[in-house]
């Protein structure tokens, strides 16, 4: 499996941005299709984004839609998340994921099969 590590998150006042960064180690980073995931205190684990192997495909939830950007740089194997215009409602830890299958898009928990151990990103009003 790859091992995930995410890096950037914090406390950020509404309306600020943040990017956080997950390196990837241990196995072909051009191999793995890259989500991010969130998860709020006493809430399900949800979709952010995902961003297919070569960086061709995007796909996002409707939460963050035209606020985050996911992408990718295959040299430095690291996966980004630029989170721009957040609110309180952001808040969550977030998980970097990783999904080695070919020709399915992943989009749910389930497709990935390595995980991060999150950082918190704390959005105050």
């Amino acid at each position: 499996q790859v091992q995930l590590v995410e890096f950037g998150g914090g406390l950020v006042q509404a309306g600020g941005s943040l990017r956080l960064s997950c390196a990837a180690s241990g196995r072909t980073f051009t191999n793995y299709n890259m989500g991010w995931f969130r998860q709020a205190p006493g809430k399900e684990r949800e979709f952010v984004a995902t961003i297919m192997r070569r960086g061709g495909s995007i796909f996002y939830g409707a939460s963050v839609k035209g606020r985050f950007t996911i992408s990718r740089d295959n040299a430095k194997n690291t996966v980004y998340l630029q989170m721009n215009n957040l609110k309180p409602e952001d808040t969550a830890v977030y998980y970097c994921a990783a999904d080695e299958r070919s020709g399915v898009v992943p989009l749910r928990e389930a497709d990935f099969g390595s995980w991060g151990q999150g950082t918190r990103v704390t959005v105050s009003s």
